[in-house]
């Protein structure tokens, strides 16, 4: 039995390493080259620069630590995004992908910067904006409704 079990394991040893020692065949080295060579597909858009929300943060009073602070954090976001723009790898889907995530990232980490007192203009800033674009979110589901007539 135990000569059983060492047999057992011999020939799992034996199969792994001809698989991890194995050289890739002809055909996985060509598909994998094929793919290396194909170009990445460009959108025509540009790149979102800009946040493509209101700035919620404008007109807050802060204090010269919060300033700095905000500042440090924009200048670190803004060399990620630099840093996207000019990844070659990446279509530009991806890149509007990740440079919105980035400005996303941005405004979580300066709300936590703030006060309580400035996070409540923020959230009602942006409750205001959610109340205002409610109506028009409405008639939009509606037009695009199937219309039911029995």
């Amino acid at each position: 039995m135990n000569k059983n079990g060492f047999s057992k394991s011999l020939t799992i040893a034996t199969g792994l390493t001809l698989l991890i020692g194995a050289p890739a065949s002809s055909h996985a080295e060509s598909v994998s080259q094929e793919v290396m060579r194909a170009p990445t597909p460009v959108s025509p858009m540009p790149l979102l620069k800009a946040d493509p929300l209101p700035d919620y943060f404008a007109g807050l009073d802060y204090t010269d630590e919060q300033k700095a602070e905000i500042a440090r954090i924009r200048h670190n976001i803004d060399a990620r995004r630099r840093a996207v723009e000019g990844d070659d790898r990446l279509t530009q889907d991806q890149k509007d992908a990740m440079i919105l995530g980035y400005t996303r990232l941005e405004n979580g980490e300066i709300f936590k910067v703030l006060t309580p007192v400035q996070r409540r203009q923020v959230r009602q800033r942006l409750e205001a904006r959610r109340e205002a674009g409610q109506p028009a979110q409405k008639k939009r589901r509606a037009e695009t409704k199937p219309s039911q007539a029995n």
